[in-house]
């Protein structure tokens, strides 16, 4: 997955609680649409009519925000299902950043696992980000500094945890994080497998090979 360092761009304030993730990318897209090209229906049941043409009231529709790469969101962003599909489909539409209040747990999750940075601040600070995000100014997310600078010069600072950010910063999710500890990793399983190989019997760990 791409590295994420910092972003900036215009952020689209959306202030509305509870938007799931079927929401987010429709059950149907999934069935007919490979990762790669769910970007541009990513919000659709906000962003489109029922004839399926575009909602000129919604935030993403309109010209500052329409490739907005931070969406600032309402409490509770991305519960509902486990479907990895929706972080894929904000990504595709460009947004690498999201700051709410809070997020459905397994949501905020597979952000971290697709280069997609979920940033929480309290409720009184997300709504202040979103009256001086009214305009379309540019925000800057950094993650090395974890701040948010605004167009004013204001630099809010975030938190998050030390190993995700590391993720983050480096481009990993948690497999390819572990597996740069396997050749400790190996090296635990052939000295445990020397004191008890009574546990190993039906998946010993592979030896090194020898030249």
């Amino acid at each position: 997955m791409s590295p994420f360092t910092r972003v900036t761009g215009p952020a689209a304030p959306l202030p509305r609680d509870n938007v799931d993730t079927d929401v987010i990318i429709r059950v149907e897209r999934l069935a007919a649409l490979d990762r790669d090209q769910l970007g541009p229906y990513a919000l659709e049941a906000l962003r489109l009519r029922p004839d399926g043409s575009e909602d000129p009231a919604f935030i993403l529709n309109q010209p500052p925000f329409r490739s907005a790469p931070i969406l600032l969101a309402g409490a509770n962003f991305g519960c509902g299902s486990s479907r990895e599909a929706a972080v894929w489909a904000l990504m595709g539409r460009g947004i690498r950043c999201v700051i709410a209040p809070s997020f459905g747990d397994i949501f905020f999750s597979n952000c971290f696992q697709n280069g997609l940075l979920p940033i929480r601040l309290p409720l009184g600070r997300v709504q202040a980000i979103a009256t001086a995000a009214a305009a379309g100014a540019p925000f800057t997310v950094d993650l090395q500094q974890c701040t948010i600078s605004s167009p004013s010069g204001e630099v809010i600072p975030f938190e998050i945890d030390a190993q995700k950010r590391e993720a983050l910063l480096l481009g990993l999710d948690e497999i390819q994080l572990t597996l740069r500890d396997d050749e400790s990793i190996r090296a635990w399983q052939h000295e445990d497998q020397d004191h008890r190989p009574w546990a190993w019997l039906s998946h010993p760990a592979p030896r090194p090979s020898r030249a």
